[in-house]
C-alpha cells in the first residue's frame, strides 16, 4: 500500500538518484525499520549482494499451497533480509509509478468489489485468466521497462545500473513454461516474478499497463467494459460479441499475446443473464454479492461454537480444515470467523442486516461478559465502527 507516512517527496527523490548507494538509502527510509531486529543490517553491501547475478537460490523458501480450483500452487517466499528491501521498494514504485485505471488488483485503494461494480447488471460477463501471470515476467522485461517513463532508468540518464538492481532484486531462477519455435510448451529455466515477493503484484502492474491500454481501447471498440484484478481479466456487455470466430476474440488473443501472455483455456467462460454471473468470485447479476454458500458457510460454524463450546468447534473445524488443505498448518476457527465477517463487510457494506447479525453472534461468543453490554450500547450509540474497535481492543 502507498505510504502516507513518510514525509519524504519520493518522486522528486527517486528523479535525483544515481547510484546504488543513493537507490539503498532511499528503500531503507521506505521500510519501517522497527520490523528489523537490527536496522544495520540494511547495507548498501547487503543490497549488493541480494542483486548480484550469483544470488543463490537459498535467498527464496519453496513451498506449496492448495489451489481452491484443485492441484497446488508453488510460493516462493524471500529470506527476511531480502524481505526486507522489496517491500521498501514495493512503497517506492508504488509511489512513482501509477497503475491503469482499468487494474484494481494490488492497487492501493481498490478492491474485488471495484473490480465487480463495472460489470453489475449485464447481459453478458466474459471471464479469461492468464496462464502463470507472475512467472510469465521474465527479469530481462522489467529491465528494459524501468528505462522508461516514469521510471527512466536509463544509459542516457546515467541509470541503468539501478534498472538492472532493481530487476534482479525482484527476480529469481525458476524452472517454467515457455512456448518454442513450434508453438509447443517446454520446460525452461528463467529469472522470472516468484509468487510470494512483496515486489511483484506492483510489477506485475507495470508490465500489465500496456496490455491493459489496449484492452480498454479494445473494450471502447466493441461497446463493452472491461477491468483486471491480476490474472483475472473480465469483460461485460449488454450485447453477444463473443463468439468463437468473432472479430472480438481474434483481436483479444492477439493483443494477449503480443503482450507476451498466454490465456488459460480451462478457465474462460461467457456468462449469461439468466444463470449465475461472476468476477473474482463476487456475483454481480444483481448486486454484488457473495454466494450463499459463503453465509451458510458462517452461519455453520457460528451455530458449532454456539452449541458444542469453541473448543469442539474448533477441533472439528481443524479437521475439516485438514480434509481440504493437506500439509497445511490451519489457522485458527476465530480467526478465520474475524476474517470472513471483514470480507462479508467489504463486499454487502456494514449497515447490511445479514452481515450485522452475524456480526453481533460473532460478539456475543468472543467478547468477555463483562465487556458485551459496553460492545453493544457503543455500537447503538456510536455506529458499529466505533464498536469494532472496542471489541478489537478488547481481543487483543
Amino acid at each position: 500500500m502507498k505510504s502516507t507516512s513518510h514525509k519524504i517527496d519520493v518522486k522528486r527523490v527517486f528523479v535525483k538518484i544515481r547510484t546504488i548507494e543513493d537507490l539503498t538509502d532511499l528503500i531503507c527510509m521506505l521500510y519501517p525499520q522497527e520490523y528489523l531486529r537490527n536496522p544495520n543490517t540494511m547495507t548498501v553491501k547487503a543490497f549488493r549482494y541480494f542483486t548480484s547475478p550469483s544470488i543463490p537460490k537459498t535467498s527464496y523458501k519453496s513451498f506449496q499451497i492448495a489451489k481452491k480450483s484443485g492441484g497446488k500452487r508453488e510460493i516462493n517466499a524471500p529470506v527476511s533480509m531480502l524481505k526486507a528491501f522489496q517491500t521498501g521498494l514495493n512503497v517506492l514504485l508504488q509511489e512513482v509509478f501509477e497503475a491503469h485505471k482499468a487494474a484494481t488488483g494490488f492497487v492501493p485503494g481498490s478492491s474485488i468489489v471495484d473490480n465487480a461494480r463495472p460489470h453489475l447488471n449485464q447481459n453478458y460477463v466474459f471471464n479469461i485468466d492468464l496462464k502463470d501471470f507472475f512467472t510469465s515476467i521474465d527479469q530481462a522485461r522489467i529491465w528494459k521497462r524501468l528505462q522508461h517513463p516514469p521510471f527512466n532508468l536509463s544509459k542516457e540518464n546515467g541509470r541503468l545500473e539501478l534498472a538492472n538492481r532493481i530487476a534482479a532484486l525482484c527476480c529469481t531462477e525458476m524452472e517454467v513454461d515457455r512456448k518454442n519455435g513450434d508453438g509447443e510448451w517446454i520446460k525452461v529455466k528463467r529469472n522470472v516474478l516468484p509468487q510470494g515477493a512483496p515486489t511483484s503484484p506492483v510489477i506485475s502492474n507495470i508490465i500489465a499497463y500496456r496490455l491493459d491500454f489496449l484492452l480498454t481501447g479494445l473494450a471502447n471498440r466493441f461497446g463493452l467494459n472491461y477491468t483486471r484484478y491480476a490474472d483475472d481479466i473480465t469483460f461485460s456487455s449488454k450485447h453477444n460479441v463473443y463468439q468463437n470466430d468473432g472479430d472480438f476474440l481474434k483481436e483479444l488473443h492477439r493483443i494477449i499475446e503480443d503482450q507476451n501472455f498466454c490465456i488459460n483455456p480451462f478457465k474462460t467462460r461467457l456468462q449469461k443473464r439468466g444463470f449465475r454471473q461472476e468476477t473474482t468470485g463476487l456475483i454481480v447479476n444483481e448486486k454484488i454479492n457473495v454466494r450463499r454458500s459463503y453465509i451458510k458457510e458462517l452461519r455453520k460454524w457460528l451455530y458449532l461454537w454456539e452449541r458444542y463450546g469453541y473448543g469442539k468447534a474448533s477441533d472439528y473445524f481443524k479437521v475439516t480444515y485438514n480434509n481440504k488443505h493437506k500439509n497445511v498448518l490451519p489457522p485458527s476457527l476465530l480467526n478465520v470467523l474475524d476474517g470472513k465477517l471483514e470480507y462479508l463487510k467489504m463486499v454487502k457494506g456494514k449497515d447490511d442486516n445479514t452481515y450485522k447479525k452475524l456480526f453481533e453472534r460473532f460478539v456475543k461468543l468472543n467478547a468477555p461478559q463483562s465487556k458485551l453490554s459496553e460492545i453493544l450500547d457503543v455500537w447503538e450509540a456510536r455506529g458499529i465502527e466505533k464498536a469494532m474497535e472496542v471489541f478489537n481492543y478488547n481481543k487483543d
